[in-house]
């Protein structure tokens, strides 16, 4: 039978110190694996943390922040690696993996998304000092790490028509509708036994140090819980309906540069900074009536067999078949099939860039040529464009999707500290000692 991932990943480890163990004396010695931490069957590797932790202090470096304790990154490292660990975990036993085709077509986006055909980027990923393969694995994680999240949350994410009517009514909505924030983010945690006093007068001290011109990232990077602490704290440009709502009200009274007074929830006490801010509110969106048929690659039909029947079914539409109907037959977009494959009408960004691309070159009644985006094989019709105000409809949709996102942050962190919490971890090396070694490994180099 053949054995899970994760497990033939620890027989590995040990397989190679029972080789090294076994070595004649004369023999040239063979590095050993040291291990950092077990999570679950999981190990977790000291080259891991070493590699994550290099990637981490050089990207501090380039934006060029003031650098923080060593073994603050350190832990903070360590924990991140246990937290992914522990996602890869779950996503094995719910069966999720992202085969190649789907990697493939992810990595083309991406480079594509940076002005590169495949080709160019992997010369700019070898010139980084990384491998094409190494790069795929990272970004093969990433998505595995993104659907078990989704798969995981989602369901716990509950939205009543109530919920939607006062967003509608509130004066954030309609004033924020369309701005961005950059915020960044601290949390200290309140554990159960701790003085929560104690953790507060913490939270004071660090916003009065921010207030006084202290560093924001070097800060959340050394005192942070929360699962954004290597980025800096930074929670990124977002729309006002993906701040989380305990920020909501605070932010919209705030300068860029602010530093709020700390605000507690269950989950501890938060230091919120308003790095930056963008945008007008907007009322008017371009919009597309678009529909669609998605081949999705399978082990039944591969990646070329779907490409050559999304050829086939657009000359079937272009010689006068009927759209809707070959899209009931053959979509595997589930959501639209039944529909005839019309997604209705739709703004650019609820689509990913390659659909955008190709939604936005084609003519108004004209068959796209086949392309692919990572869910698969796409052909569509644009059936109209127009200019629409914020309608009712609009609005409502809007409002929810705003409501969805600020609840799956809120969920997404319960979610993780709940797996954390019911997993067995055994720490094998404390953060100091890791940070030995990368001090050893920097010494032998030189």
């Amino acid at each position: 039978m053949k054995q899970p991932l994760l497990r033939r990943r620890a027989i590995a480890v040990a397989g190679i110190c029972a080789l090294t163990l076994g070595v004649d004396a004369g023999a040239q010695p063979t590095t050993i694996e040291r291990i950092a931490a077990v999570v679950n069957d999981d190990p977790v590797l000291v080259s891991e943390v070493l590699e994550r932790f290099d990637t981490v202090t050089r990207q501090l470096a380039t934006d060029g922040h003031e650098m923080p304790p060593r073994d603050a990154i350190m832990e903070q490292t360590l924990e991140r690696l246990i937290i992914e660990s522990l996602q890869l975990q779950e996503a094995e036993r719910r069966g999720i993996r992202v085969d190649d085709e789907t990697l493939t077509a992810a990595v083309t986006e991406f480079a594509a998304q940076n002005g590169m055909d495949v080709d160019q980027f992997i010369e700019t990923v070898s010139a980084e000092g990384l491998s094409y393969r190494a790069f795929r694995e990272q970004v093969r994680r990433q998505i595995t790490i993104d659907r078990v999240q989704r798969d995981a949350v989602n369901r716990r994410v509950y939205i009543q028509p109530q919920d939607i009517d006062e967003l509608l009514a509130s004066p954030f909505f309609a004033e924020h509708i369309s701005d961005e924030y950059r915020l960044g983010h601290i949390l200290l945690p309140v554990e159960p036994a701790a003085d929560a006093a104690a953790v507060r007068d913490q939270a004071e001290a660090l916003v009065a140090k921010l207030r006084a011109g202290a560093d924001f990232q070097a800060l959340a990077v050394e005192h942070s819980g929360a699962s954004t602490a290597l980025e800096g704290g930074d929670l990124g440009w977002r729309k006002a309906s993906r701040i989380p709502k305990l920020f909501t009200d605070i932010v919209q009274d705030m300068n860029i540069g602010d530093v709020a007074d700390p605000v507690r929830n269950a989950s501890g006490f938060h230091i919120v900074k308003l790095l930056d801010m963008r945008g007008t509110s907007q009322q008017v969106a371009n919009e597309t009536s678009v529909r669609h048929i998605l081949l999705r690659p399978s082990a039944i039909r591969d990646d070329e067999k779907s490409r050559q029947l999304a050829v086939a079914l657009r000359a079937r539409i272009v010689a006068g078949e009927d759209f809707a109907t070959l899209a009931k037959e053959h979509s595997d977009d589930p959501s639209s099939a039944l529909a005839g494959g019309d997604l209705g009408w739709r703004k650019p960004e609820d689509f990913v860039p390659a659909f955008q691309t190709a939604m936005a070159a084609a003519k108004t009644g004209e068959i796209s040529e086949p392309f692919r985006t990572g869910f698969g094989w796409h052909i569509l019709e644009v059936r109209d464009r127009r200019q629409a105000d914020a309608s009712e409809e609009a609005r409502r949709d809007y409002a929810t999707r705003m409501l969805h996102a600020q609840r799956f942050d809120e969920r997404l962190q319960e979610w993780l500290r709940e797996i954390r919490d019911e997993a067995f971890v055994e720490l094998r090396l404390d953060a100091g000692s890791v940070a030995e070694d990368a001090d050893g490994e920097t010494d032998n180099a030189g």
